[in-house]
């Protein structure tokens, strides 16, 4: 059934005039073409004389970072010239791996872990790699002890941003406020009875001290003369955790323990192609 409705005479010669074309896609060249798997990460510190780190200066990127070496990859690209903003969700690590599309497939950090797995045939038991299942139960435990207190206690020794700070460097990782990482949270630092909203956390490095002191202790004792933490035969996710907190804490027989696991993810990456 055709249309009642038709373009008044005037509109209709109006867009005679600017007539509807499509074009061929246009093409473009990639600046960084992808040529391996390539980690998107937080900057690494300022190279030294004679030794360029490839380890990244944020515990999460770092964490993942021991989690594709300590799984066995190797020759994994690592790229830090893109901010916070350009990586999915808005935080870093994101992995850019060859994929169904011409620039690849990206990755966010809670769907990494399923690509490395993916890249073994045996994946993991269903004890998650620990040695028995209560080992597996004790490992979460351990997760809570240092993505608490001993996460908290790193992100004190950092001195904290002043307001103006904060407005000019956009660009860092997204960080979980410090009252969500406690528990229990310590007290807002304006009071119920002031007139200003409640925000922020009162509480000190001095004052959370003795329960990081304590909480390496543990971990200390707990992995004593063993390969890898809480016995297991090969590396665990603790251990990529344990590795990216104890890079930043050194700690009796945890130096040599961390260092040991450092020349592993070291030798796993490579700086990307820059051409």
């Amino acid at each position: 059934m055709a249309s009642a409705l038709t373009l008044p005479a005037p509109l209709k010669k109006a867009f005679s005039v600017f007539p509807l074309k499509t074009h061929p896609p246009v093409a473009f060249s990639v600046r960084f073409p992808l040529v391996k798997p390539t980690l998107w990460i937080a900057p690494p510190r300022t190279p030294s004389v004679g030794h360029v780190s490839l380890l990244s200066t944020d515990v999460e990127c770092l964490e993942w970072q021991a989690y594709i070496a300590l799984r066995g990859l190797t020759d994994i690209a690592v790229r830090w010239d893109i901010p916070p903003e350009g990586a999915l969700k808005g935080r870093l690590p994101t992995l850019h791996v060859p994929g169904t599309v011409a620039d690849g497939n990206l990755l966010a950090a809670e769907d990494i872990r399923g690509w490395v797995d993916n890249q073994f045939t045996t994946g993991v038991d269903t004890a998650d790699g620990y040695k028995d299942e209560h080992s597996r139960d004790e490992s979460h435990a351990w997760v809570s002890l240092l993505e608490g207190v001993v996460h908290a206690a790193l992100i004190l020794s950092v001195s904290a941003p002043s307001p103006f700070d904060t407005l000019i460097h956009l660009s860092e990782n997204k960080r979980r406020p410090i009252e969500a990482i406690l528990s229990p949270p310590p007290a807002p630092l304006t009071g119920f009875s002031s007139f200003l909203p409640t925000f922020g956390a009162n509480i000190s490095l001095s004052a959370l001290h003795p329960q990081y002191t304590e909480a390496i202790n543990a971990v200390s004792e707990r992995l004593g003369g063993d390969t890898w933490f809480l016995g297991s035969a090969n590396p665990t996710a603790l251990d990529a955790l344990l590795f990216a907190y104890l890079h930043f804490a050194r700690y009796a027989n945890l130096v040599a323990w961390e260092r040991r696991v450092r020349t592993k993810v070291e030798a796993a990456f490579c700086a990307a192609p820059r051409h």
